[in-house]
C-alpha cells in the first residue's frame, strides 16, 4: 500500500528532466507552475462573485476545486507517484463535472431530462463511475479528460452561433486559441519528448499548466456570460476586463447592469 504513495511510482514521466533542480522535487517547473492555479482561482473567485450571487453561489465550487487541481498537479510532479496521479487527474474530472452541471445550457438537455436537478443527477452518476473506472488503466486518464475538453469546445461552439456581441465572439477566439495552444503544448510533451530534449527545452507540460488556466477563465467567463444571458437577462450582463478593461489583455469577468428591481414581473 505504502508502494502507491512512493516516489515515481506512477507510469507517467512527463518530458521533464527528474531532480534536476533539487533532489526532493522530482519536476522542478512543472511542480512551480501548478502554482499558477493559486493565482488565477482565487481572483477568478473574487470577480464572478457578483454573478454568481444572482445566478447560484455553487458556481463558486468551480474555482474552488481548480484550487485543489493546483495543489494536487503541484504534489504529483513533486513526486511522480501514483495517488498525486490519481488526485491530480480526478480533480481535473469533478472539475469539468461540475461546469456541466452548473453550465451546460438547458436547450442541449437530452430529450429524456427535463430538468437542471435530473441533469444534475446523471452527471453525478457518470462521474462516479468514471472515478471508479479511472483505476482501471491510468495511463488512459489524460486522453479521456482531453476528449471531455473536445466536447466542452465543441458544446461552446453551438452555443456562439447565435452569438452577435464582438466582445463575445472575441473572447471565444482567443479562448479556444489558447486551448489550442496548451493542448498542443501537452501533446508535443509527451510525444515529442526527443525532440525538445535535443534542444534542451523540456519545460512544455509547466507552459500546458499556465496556459490552460488561462484557457479555463477565458472559457468559463464566456460560458457564463452566456448563461447570464440566457437564464437571467434582467441583469443585462457586459463583459469586462480586470484590471483594466481599456486594456488589450487581461482576465475577463462579468459585469451585471441591471439588478432584480429591473426584472420585469408579471
Amino acid at each position: 500500500m505504502a508502494g502507491v504513495f512512493s516516489y515515481e511510482s506512477s507510469e507517467i514521466d512527463w518530458c521533464e528532466d527528474n531532480y534536476k533542480h533539487s533532489g526532493h522535487i522530482v519536476e522542478y517547473f512543472n511542480t512551480i507552475s501548478s502554482f499558477f492555479f493559486f493565482i488565477i482561482s482565487p481572483i477568478m473567485l473574487y470577480l464572478l462573485h457578483p454573478y454568481a450571487k444572482e445566478r447560484n453561489l455553487a458556481i463558486h465550487m468551480v474555482w474552488t476545486m481548480m484550487i485543489f487541481v493546483g495543489l494536487f498537479s503541484a504534489y504529483f510532479h513533486m513526486t511522480l507517484s501514483f495517488v498525486g496521479q490519481m488526485l491530480d487527474e480526478l480533480s481535473i474530472l469533478w472539475v469539468l463535472a461540475m461546469v456541466y452541471v452548473v453550465w451546460f445550457p438547458r436547450r442541449l438537455f437530452p430529450s429524456f431530462i427535463k430538468d437542471r436537478s435530473t441533469f444534475s443527477n446523471l452527471v453525478l452518476v457518470i462521474t462516479i463511475v468514471s472515478t471508479l473506472s479511472s483505476f482501471v488503466k491510468p495511463t488512459a486518464n489524460a486522453y479521456v479528460l482531453n476528449c471531455f475538453g473536445i466536447h466542452m469546445v465543441y458544446m461552446l461552439a453551438v452555443e456562439m452561433k447565435c452569438c452577435t456581441d464582438q466582445k463575445a465572439l472575441r473572447l471565444c477566439k482567443v479562448s479556444v486559441a489558447l486551448w489550442v495552444l496548451a493542448v498542443s503544448c501537452w501533446i508535443s510533451d509527451r510525444f515529442g519528448c526527443s525532440f525538445w530534449q535535443s534542444l534542451n527545452f523540456c519545460y512544455l507540460h509547466g507552459i500546458w499548466h499556465i496556459l490552460i488556466v488561462i484557457a479555463v477563465a477565458y472559457g468559463t467567463t464566456l460560458i457564463a456570460y452566456l448563461d447570464a444571458s440566457y437564464e437571467i437577462p434582467y441583469s443585462l450582463p457586459v463583459l469586462q476586463y480586470w484590471p483594466c478593461d481599456r486594456w488589450a489583455v487581461g482576465i475577463p469577468h462579468i459585469v451585471l447592469k441591471g439588478t432584480t428591481k429591473t426584472q420585469k414581473r408579471c
